[in-house]
């Protein structure tokens, strides 16, 4: 016999806590890959079938699959046929949801990278707690919501239990950039191609041509180029614009130096 611990948590459509949005995510998202995919992603919409019917529903019925197919075409925006947590917001909004308040204030690449490098305060290459505090409270400031420490330690901790992927206790560049909007997050553009410390070293080397320990804008974009026509990236000039544009947010008056670069394009960075 099933545990309490192991029954699905209900999918009640009314607002849902932010302890109550991870405890479904957490369930249905069982290998913890960041995605609801295969039969993770049945599992989920059988169970807010039956909450939203009251009855047991059939998964190889053809009604279901419908609903199924209208569900993805809906809220599966990247049409990558699984949903991320973000796309799950939109369903199960969250009293607290950090995600649509984020999404308010910081809507694109660009501005996302701004921010994580006016809150990586110590350069350290991770957003830690009393850093993710901060920037929580400014974003809660300019959302206009009203907390105080308790509640403000509490959104902390929620943060970190949504996108913690490794359980380290901080977030990475990668791990906070699940906050974005799929088509914003350019960091799922480099996932196949992301460098060993060794590899980087020596494309960092190669393009700062003039050795003075950083690369510029022209020298970023050489750099950039390169990286996609090497890997086949089917990216135009706009989109390498984009992704230039966001990486140089991470930069100190022009100049991007090599942690920077390296939280971005490094798997096994040794930040």
């Amino acid at each position: 016999m099933a545990t309490q611990a192991q029954q699905p948590p209900h999918l009640h459509l009314a607002e849902l806590t932010a302890a109550q949005f991870i405890d479904i995510w957490k369930h249905f998202d069982a290998d913890g890959n960041g995605y609801i995919e295969g039969k993770e992603l049945e599992n989920f919409l059988k169970e807010l079938e039956t909450a939203r019917r009251g009855a047991g529903v059939d998964p190889a019925n053809a009604a279901f699959k419908e609903k199924m197919k209208e569900f993805m075409a809906k809220f599966d925006k990247n049409a990558d046929g699984r949903i991320e947590m973000s796309e799950l917001a939109q369903l199960l909004p969250t009293e607290e949801n950090f995600l649509l308040c984020f999404r308010e204030f910081v809507g694109s690449s660009s501005e996302f990278m701004a921010a994580w490098r006016k809150y990586d305060s110590d350069r350290s290459g991770y957003i830690e707690s009393n850093e993710l505090k901060g920037f929580l409270s400014n974003l809660l400031k300019k959302a206009n919501r009203n907390y105080d420490d308790k509640k403000l330690n509490e959104y902390t901790k929620t943060i970190l239990r949504m996108f913690d992927l490794n359980g380290d206790g901080k977030l990475g560049l990668s791990e906070m950039a699940r906050l974005l909007p799929v088509q914003e997050n350019f960091l799922l553009k480099f996932e196949g191609i992301r460098l060993t410390v060794k590899e980087f070293d020596s494309l960092f080397t190669f393009y700062d041509k003039d050795g003075n320990g950083y690369i510029d804008e022209q020298e970023l974009d050489a750099l950039l180029k390169d990286l996609c026509d090497k890997n086949k990236m089917d990216v135009d000039s706009t989109g390498l614009g984009g992704y230039k544009k966001s990486i140089m947010a991470l930069s100190d008056g022009g100049k991007l130096y090599r942690t920077e670069l390296e939280i971005v394009l490094c798997r096994d960075s040794t930040l």
